[in-house]
Formats: C-alpha cells, sequence, structure tokens
C-alpha cells in the first residue's frame, strides 16, 4: 500500500512524521503549481469549485509517482465536499489509474473514525505505535501554527520586507528534519525568537484585516495567490481564525475551548443567520460580526461556485456591523495582477477611514 493525500498548505509535515512512525509508504505529491492546476482543470466537470479540481489535480500526481490509497477530506451537509472522493475515484479510474479513494469523514466519528483509519493504512499496527505516532504529528501542526502567528505580525512591521517569509521557509525545513519533541521544542523557540528579533517600525501601527472564508482556499496559499503574503507587504497585520491545528482540535476532540469559539461565532451570526448552510459560510458571518470593533476590514476568500459562501457574501454586505469586506473569488480564472490591484485599492480604502476617524475600533 503506497498512501497519497493532496496538499493543504503544511498539512504533509504532520502526516509525514505520522507515517514514518508507523512505517506506512507515504506519496508526498508535488507542491501546487500550474501541472496540478491545469489536470484538475482538464478532468474536472467545468462546474465545481477550485479545491476540486486542485485537489484532483494533486491526486493524479500521486497516483502518477505510485500512490494506490489516496485520502480525501469528506464532508456533510448541503456542501459539495461529501461527494469529492467518489467522483474524484470515478475521474481516476476513467483515467486508468487503479486506486482508491478513501473519504476521510472525521464529521461522523470525530477521532475514532480517524485512528480506525490510521490502524488500517498502517497494517493494523498496535495501538501503542499509533498513539505515539499521532501525538507527535500533531505536536508539529502545532508548531507550525504558532511560527506561522508570529510570522502574520511581523510581515506588517518588519523593515526588510521578505524576512518573515525567508525565516518562515527555514523554520518549515527545520520542523520537517525534527525528529523528537526536544528538538522539535528548540526549534519552534528558536525560529520564534528570530522573528521576534528582526528589525521593524516601532512606530508603525499596522492596519489588521481578518481573513475569512471557506476552509481550503483560505489555508492553501497557491489557491488564494499568497495574499497573506501580499497584505503583509502592503504593512497589513493578518489574523485568521482557521489554522489546521485548530480545525484539527474542533473536528476532532470537540475540546472545550473549540466549541466555545464556535458558538460565539455563531451565536454572533444569529441577527442575520439562524442555521448551518454548509461550509464555512455561517462562520463568515459570525466573524465578521465578531470581530467587527477589532479589525479594520475583512478579505473573504470563497471558491467560485461555492453556495454557502455566496449565502455569506451577501449577507456580509447588509449587515450593521460598520466593517469593510473585500471578496476574493478563486477560481483557475484568476489573475495576480489583478488581485494586487484590488488589495491595494481596499487597503488605501481602510487608511482613509482609519485618517477620517470612520472605524470604530
Amino acid at each position: 500500500m503506497r498512501v497519497g493525500l493532496p496538499h493543504m498548505g503544511n498539512i504533509y509535515i504532520p502526516l509525514k512524521a505520522l507515517f514514518q512512525r508507523l512505517n506506512v509508504d507515504y506519496v508526498i505529491p508535488p507542491a501546487y503549481n500550474q501541472r496540478t492546476m491545469s489536470l484538475g482543470v482538464k478532468y474536472s466537470p467545468e462546474g465545481l469549485c477550485l479545491p476540486f479540481k486542485l485537489t484532483l489535480g494533486n491526486l493524479i500526481e500521486a497516483a502518477e509517482l505510485g500512490a494506490d490509497t489516496l485520502l480525501m477530506a469528506g464532508g456533510y451537509g448541503v456542501c459539495r465536499l461529501g461527494y469529492y472522493a467518489k467522483i474524484q475515484e470515478q475521474i481516476l479510474h476513467d483515467l486508468g489509474y487503479d486506486v482508491e479513494v478513501v473519504n476521510l469523514g472525521v464529521s461522523e466519528r470525530k477521532l475514532f473514525g480517524l485512528l480506525e483509519l490510521i490502524k488500517r493504512l498502517a497494517n493494523n499496527a498496535p495501538w501503542s505505535k499509533i498513539i505515539p505516532a499521532f501525538r507527535f504529528g500533531l505536536a508539529k501542526l502545532g508548531a507550525l501554527d504558532r511560527v506561522e502567528r508570529v510570522v502574520q505580525k511581523v510581515r506588517a512591521v518588519e523593515l526588510v520586507k521578505g524576512t518573515a517569509n525567508k525565516l518562515f521557509t527555514k523554520a518549515i525545513n527545520a520542523i520537517d528534519q525534527a525528529d523528537d519533541y526536544a528538538t522539535l521544542k528548540q526549534v519552534q523557540t528558536d525560529y520564534i525568537s528570530q522573528l521576534n528579533q528582526v528589525d521593524k517600525d516601532a512606530e508603525y501601527k499596522p492596519l489588521i484585516v481578518g481573513i475569512v472564508g471557506e476552509l481550503y482556499v483560505v489555508l492553501e496559499p497557491f489557491s488564494n495567490l499568497d495574499v497573506e503574503v501580499e497584505l503583509g507587504k502592503l504593512g497589513v497585520e493578518v489574523r485568521r481564525r482557521l489554522f489546521i491545528s485548530e480545525w484539527t482540535k474542533f473536528s476532532l476532540f470537540l475540546n472545550p475551548l473549540g466549541v466555545d469559539e464556535m458558538e460565539r461565532i455563531h451565536k454572533a451570526a444569529l441577527p442575520y443567520l439562524k442555521r448551518d448552510i454548509g461550509g464555512d459560510g455561517w462562520e463568515s458571518v459570525g466573524e465578521k460580526v465578531l470581530h467587527s470593533k477589532e479589525y479594520d476590514g475583512l478579505v473573504h476568500l470563497a471558491p467560485f461556485t461555492c453556495m454557502p459562501e455566496i449565502v455569506a457574501r451577501n449577507i456580509m454586505t447588509s449587515t450593521k456591523e460598520n466593517i469593510p469586506v473585500l471578496t476574493i473569488l478563486c477560481d483557475e480564472q484568476i489573475a495576480k495582477p489583478g488581485m494586487l490591484t484590488r488589495l491595494e485599492a481596499f487597503v488605501d480604502l481602510l487608511e482613509h477611514r482609519r485618517r477620517a476617524g470612520n472605524n470604530s475600533r
């Protein structure tokens, strides 16, 4: 069995650590590139969203490298995510690949369902091996996200633009190479310290922009054309709730802190949206309401044709909360120059509002 999984941010790093400890042959497909996009667009039904097309392209690339068991996240409710795995498996079979696409439906059995799947992939390895391997993967995931939170703050105020990004790239590689808890903790501490020591403009008070929207296009930089990096270049501090480690806690463990945060977001959305509409639409509305006095503006990322985010987009323009929202629809037609022009205009608007004292923050 050779296992493959499409990219989403840096999730391949904790999965690599997990599978190495369980002696599972894990195939890491190429990082997203134009070929990945072209493959996905070529073989996908035209009306499907960018996450479907990109993940399909990456699954094809994994199959080309010899993966025969492909993992694909599943979902429930009105979002089409629940159908991805089955449709993608049919497409791969039509292309001649003898593969099984396994639906990672963590929505149903949470942690227990995922651990049972890992046990199957690991040739029925004992729990005494699976649990420690899983915990170490989670530790790497947490380290990646903790470093990235610092990067988001430093990008906005660094004197030499790009310094934080270079350190983050090195941190990602070091975390990937760390083979025990002590080394992992040291790497995390060292790179956070280096980021904190980057030369900064102490007088500058950056605009604060929240990133909301559909999980995949928020977390995968290729799909959103590195919007967070580009905002950092414009002197904007980015904040987002969605990190893979936080999503994992809520989706797998239902830990009290995660539940409380989601309940706060859903409660905030209630004046405008009273139920789950699938995907992350409910959360997008709730985050605008919840953070309207904390952020200068919001960038709302949505795959083109994504119904939950279309609903959220229409509601967000009608709420009483006085905070501008820039919606960026992500698909294979999006071009970086156009996106940069929109971001620059949006930041100019936010700066004008701040100077005029129109923001209640």
